[in-house]
């Protein structure tokens, strides 16, 4: 491992950059129509004047992001003025991709590799690299972190190499050592958030993969994704659901007053069947359901998920877009935008970044205009989280 910390280090940067604002991206053909409850024609359409009430300006945000671009892995702080423009105040190269950020309570950030990963790093908003850690040689993370309440103790979603099961990893904040592991109950498990009782929830994705590369697919016939409840104090089991499908994947979590949202992902072998599959399920404490299916393909592949105002928003970077649902699991509409994953709760609606740009959604209203987010060829990755 010490090479790879060296390399970690030799891999340092941090630069600034302003951001030009970018020309509003197409829709696609018909879409507008298709999603009539939310508007999502750009202003720039053929024939369509530009109103005034046709979006809300987006309010102003600090982000933090991981990316491609022409140096490789990075993470760092992005800002969004009430504009629209971005512009990257911290960047740190990172030796693969990152997936999972987290902003901890004294203002530093941890941000940890996608699955299977080995690094863990803790830097600070100026670009200041402050701590990084590699996992030891009996498992890999699975790309996402969780902060306790009193901020002592981190958890990560882990892969143990010797069979593949799932953990939950416990580890000390100051340090980022593990002090203990939990089973997760199922493979492949994603994201995990406290639930509104103090409880934590676990997705387990449920695929089998081979546990030396965590990617390599195999047995999707023997496929179990559930979402678990466990004990806080010592991992303890204290409940677990599954859909009725057991080819969509569990991966990511949110949640809007008493309901959790969770993104999707379809493994299903007949092409058709994968492209018409739901990518939002939601949890009432109680019973894990399917929300309303669009009346568009979203591809079968959910991203990521948050919640704003009553509503869910799930970015779809292989449809396109970000699909809108009441809180109810009502189907509200789309708004178009390239590889559109990463999404951040900010206000009233939410900050979705796909490639080379990012756009500001408040729902079932409108979408401001996408804005470019920086020098070509910079490409967001799965996940940004709002400071503020």
């Amino acid at each position: 491992m010490t090479s790879r910390r060296q390399a970690l280090a030799a891999l340092a940067a941090w630069s600034t950059a302003p951001l030009a604002a970018h020309a509003a991206q197409a829709a696609e053909p018909g879409a507008a129509r298709r999603d009539a409850a939310l508007d999502v024609t750009p202003p720039d359409a053929p024939g369509r004047p530009v109103a005034a009430s046709d979006a809300t300006a987006p309010p102003p945000a600090t982000l933090v992001a991981a990316w491609d671009d022409a140096a490789g892995h990075r993470v760092g702080v992005l800002t969004a003025a009430g504009d629209g423009d971005l512009r990257v105040e911290a960047a740190l190269s990172v030796p693969t991709r990152a997936h999972g950020l987290l902003a901890e309570t004294g203002g530093s950030l941890l941000a940890v590799a996608r699955r299977p990963g080995d690094w863990l790093l803790r830097f600070g908003r100026d670009g200041r690299r402050l701590r990084e850690h590699w996992i030891g040689p009996e498992a890999r993370f699975n790309g996402h972190l969780l902060l306790s309440p009193d901020g002592r103790r981190l958890y990560s979603t882990e892969t143990e190499l010797d069979g593949g099961a799932g953990r939950i990893g416990v580890r000390d904040t100051a340090s980022l050592e593990l002090l203990a592991s939990w089973p997760t109950h199922g493979l492949d498990p994603h994201e995990l958030m406290w639930d509104a009782d103090g409880t934590l929830l676990v997705a387990n994705g449920g695929i089998p993969t081979q546990p030396e590369t965590g990617r390599a697919k195999r047995g999707l016939d023997r496929m179990d994704p559930s979402l678990v409840r466990l004990d806080p104090a010592d991992g303890r089991l204290l409940g677990q659901w599954r859909l009725e499908d057991p080819r969509l994947s569990v991966r990511h979590l949110a949640r809007q007053g008493a309901r959790t949202a969770i993104a999707l992902q379809a493994e299903h072998d007949d092409p058709a069947r994968r492209a018409a599959a739901s990518v939002l399920a939601l949890f009432d404490g109680a019973r894990l359901r399917l929300a309303e299916t669009p009346p568009r393909s979203m591809a079968g592949y959910g991203g990521s998920v948050a919640g704003a105002s009553g509503r869910f928003f799930v970015g779809c970077p292989r449809a396109g877009g970000t699909g809108c649902w009441h809180a109810d699991g009502t189907w509200l509409g789309f708004a178009p935008l390239e590889e559109a994953c990463a999404l951040a709760a900010r206000g009233a609606g939410v900050w979705s970044g796909g490639r080379d740009r990012g756009r500001w959604a408040d729902g079932p209203r409108a979408a401001a205009a996408p804005v470019d987010t920086g020098a070509a060829g910079l490409r967001l990755d799965n996940h940004w989280i709002a400071l503020i």
